[in-house]
């Protein structure tokens, strides 16, 4: 076994890095699931104000627990980013939906040096749709899928899970501006318009387990992430927009 294959397995350098807010229901099992998958890898869950005991469940079961005040995922991970040194970070959510046992297989692609960002894809396999019973969810990946597609020219088949890898380049170079669940959004259009190389990994997904809630509110996140899809290509593709909209106004001219 190569070090780059040790590494991937045992977690060597990794930073599992878990925002949470209120998952004290399944923090536990989520920070012991990755500390025997990856045994050498440092678990980190930062807490954003949570009221049910989160981070006293996670240091309890081994995690490295810090507290990020400002409200939402995306101010949370960008400060995991600013404030954790590895050679690769693996970031999933508390909510015990991910299987830690799939976390090699993301990082392999990092530790072989063949992608800067992993994408955990939940639905090729079907396991998604099977388990996840909330309306407008798959229509809402589709459209952030099309939309991505339609300007970036780049295909995910998966663009809003929560189960990704990243190498140390990427993680100290992503400028993290949305400040909430619009962040898997954010990092996709990064690494597509700055021609970061990608991989996706197939993976189970399951659903929260009874007594387990979601946060994500299907409308108004929805309408969040649209409008940072707008942001970013504004930001990163000013030609293009305006072009389109100088078009759109000559039409109507």
């Amino acid at each position: 076994m190569t070090e780059t294959d040790k590494a991937a397995l045992t977690g060597k350098g990794v930073a599992v890095i878990i925002p949470c807010y209120n998952e004290a229901v399944t923090i536990g099992k989520v920070v012991d699931d990755f500390r025997r998958v990856l045994p050498e890898a440092a678990v980190y869950v930062y807490d954003n104000n949570s009221s049910d005991g989160t981070g006293d469940i996670a240091r309890a079961h081994g995690a490295c627990v810090k507290v990020e005040r400002r409200q939402g995922k995306g101010n949370v991970v960008r400060q995991m980013m600013r404030d954790i040194d590895a050679e690769a970070y693996l970031m999933v959510d508390g909510d015990d939906t991910y299987p830690a046992e799939a976390a090699p297989a993301l990082l392999a692609p990092l530790f072989a040096d063949e992608a800067d960002m992993v994408v955990g894809d939940r639905l090729s396999n079907g396991t998604y749709g099977e388990e996840n019973d909330r309306a407008f969810h798959g229509f809402g990946n589709d459209l952030v899928r099309f939309l991505i597609k339609a300007i970036y020219g780049f295909e995910f088949s998966d663009v809003m899970t929560g189960y990704r890898a990243y190498n140390k380049v990427f993680a100290k170079t992503m400028p993290v501006l949305s400040p909430g669940f619009e962040i898997e959004t954010e990092l996709s259009i990064h690494a597509v318009d700055k021609r970061w190389r990608i991989a996706e990994v197939p993976i189970d997904y399951r659903d929260r387990p009874e007594g387990s809630e979601s946060k994500l509110s299907t409308f108004s996140d929805g309408f969040k992430v649209l409008m940072m899809i707008m942001s970013l290509f504004k930001d990163y593709k000013p030609l293009a927009l305006f072009s389109w909209v100088a078009l759109l106004f000559v039409v109507l001219g």
